[in-house]
């Protein structure tokens, strides 16, 4: 298409969506609330004017470094260093650097009386700092069973822009926020059950990671890039977790982050660099999450007006669904023109008409578009803009200064759930609109499993397109994979206690599968907090590569 068509086309679709000013919605416990009140023809012409003005920061921040003072060493190219101690308002830490990541510098917390959240499994917290001026927070908490040979799952929420935490007291951590944020509970469906499990709060401005500049992560091969140095860091000065099967487990944007993730380590591990921990990368999970724009965005329309789904908002012959299928169709061949020209103008330009155009009639409806089943009242005072008041309770939580304190992280770093200006960064870059997926085959033939599950009800990254994008996958496991029967997954429903079918999942290979798709009944966006028992069950069976029945 020709680029002036293009514009053309999104100023006609996205000034048909203007009716009213409706507040775009970015998937994965985000909104974008910096458009409330533009029209969608004005937030296009926004975005053009960025791309054109800030062209010129791409790449600018993989080429900054840290100054001498803070990272110069004297040892080999091939020895790691403990650079001694050092204390950030009255937070004592330990120090790691290595000569072959120059930019990054680890510090562990060296807080002797860690409980929060799970007082009885061993806690490790800290920083990497990614430039002396930008830091990375993580928490390890131990497997509650036999940590010493339970594999290492890292999982990340997504966004882009939300942080960790989010995850670790929402849905899957040894604890769940209570209380309006004043206290937690034990969560017995915890996934350090049988795990080691790690949470990571990327890019810097998520959670409790921060920056002093104004220089942000905006893409998801940058991300990837901090996370490796992260874990070699991390591996080398916690060396018994470097031998543990390792999944990358995501949610949400964290399609696009989990398969960069596993690409850059099994790049490294391929090539064996001299001087690198080889990182024992098991598997990768993602749990309703945007991997194939491509396939996903399109989906919309059907997801929304197919009477086969019963979570359906609007009737097949209705006029809001026959636009829906249109402007589905100018979705498709924008992010086309974006993997064609792999172009920041046109993935932009993706980026903002489908996000707009596709997810707009919902987002002006009063239910919970990441739970189809919940009714949702954005004011502050009640769900709240994401719909789940717990994000409120969490930041309150997360900005006691005790806990703060007790988890390494100064008390001057105002923790948020979600950054809406790391939303937007990626967002002006067109990030989303990238096939995250294509870096799948590859790891797959080299014996990486992918597992993908999908609550039902979740709308923003629905089962349907997340089940369309795996089947349709090319890869070595592609003929077994859609000719394989669907077997029954078997769990307690949340609330009960005797087990019953809660969904199916499809897949290739043994055991678990090499290559599965997991569909979850009665859950949303987040199938851990829907579903915690059949989600654990899920994660058990898949980490020992046992058939998920």
């Amino acid at each position: 298409m020709h680029i002036n068509a293009i514009f053309r086309g999104v100023a006609v679709a996205a000034l048909a969506t203007a009716g009213s000013a409706v507040a775009l919605r970015n998937p994965f416990h985000d909104v974008l609330p910096m458009f409330v009140g533009d029209t969608a023809g004005n937030i296009v012409m926004h975005a053009l004017k960025d791309v054109f003005q800030q062209g010129g920061r791409i790449g600018k921040i993989a080429q900054e470094h840290v100054s001498d003072a803070v990272h110069k060493i004297t040892q080999s190219e091939d020895e790691w260093s403990v650079k001694g101690f050092s204390e950030v308002e009255g937070i004592q830490f330990q120090r790691l650097v290595h000569p072959r990541f120059p930019d990054y510098q680890l510090r562990i917390n060296l807080a002797s009386n860690a409980s929060f959240c799970d007082p009885n499994v061993k806690q490790i917290s800290g920083y990497l700092d990614i430039r002396e001026d930008a830091h990375l927070w993580f928490v390890l908490y131990e497997s509650r069973s036999d940590p010493k040979n339970d594999p290492l799952v890292l999982w990340l929420n997504g966004g882009p822009g939300c942080s960790s935490s989010t995850g670790m007291l929402f849905e899957l951590g040894p604890c769940w926020v209570t209380e309006d944020g004043k206290s937690t509970a034990n969560n017995e469906f915890s996934w350090n059950n049988e795990a080691n499990l790690l949470f990571l709060d990327q890019p810097v401005q998520v959670g409790y990671s921060f920056t002093e500049s104004e220089e942000l992560v905006d893409n998801s091969d940058k991300s990837a890039q901090d996370v490796y140095a992260f874990l070699q860091l991390f591996f080398k000065r916690f060396p018994k977790y470097a031998d543990l099967p390792f999944t990358v487990a995501a949610e949400s944007y964290g399609g696009h982050y989990a398969p960069h993730i596993a690409s850059e380590i099994h790049k490294h591990n391929k090539q064996a660099d001299e001087g690198h921990v080889h990182i024992n990368l098991d598997s990768i999970m993602i749990g309703n999450g945007l991997t194939d724009p491509a396939v996903q965005f399109p989906s919309v329309a059907e997801y929304a007006c197919s009477p086969e789904n019963k979570y359906h908002l609007f009737e097949p012959e209705s006029d809001t669904c026959h636009s829906l299928q249109s402007r589905a169709r100018v979705c498709g061949t924008l992010i086309d023109q974006c993997a064609r020209f792999d172009s920041r103008l046109f993935c932009v330009t993706a980026a903002l008409y489908c996000w707009g155009s596709l997810y707009g009639p919902a987002s002006e409806m009063d239910v919970n578009l990441y739970d189809l089943r919940l009714p949702c009242n954005r004011s502050e005072s009640a769900d709240g803009s994401l719909c789940y008041r717990q994000m409120g309770w969490i930041e309150k939580l997360m900005n006691r200064p005790d806990i703060k304190a007790e988890l390494g992280v100064p008390n001057s770093i105002t923790f948020q759930s979600c950054n809406m200006v790391v939303n937007q960064q990626f967002m002006f870059q067109g990030d989303s609109m990238r096939d995250s997926a294509k870096l799948l085959p590859e790891l797959l033939a080299d014996g990486i499993r992918v597992l993908i599950y999908a609550g039902e009800a979740d709308f923003m990254c629905n089962a349907m397109g997340n089940r369309e994008w795996v089947l349709s996958l090319d890869n070595v496991f592609h003929e077994e994979l859609i000719s394989a029967a669907p077997s029954p997954i078997h769990a307690a429903p949340l609330g009960g206690v005797i087990p019953r079918r809660m969904g199916y999942v499809q897949k290739a290979g043994k055991g678990a599968g090499n290559l599965a798709f997991a569909w979850i009944n009665e859950a949303g966006h987040m199938v851990p907090h829907d579903q915690p028992a059949t989600a654990l069950h899920m994660l058990n069976r898949w980490l020992r590569n046992k058939e998920i029945n």
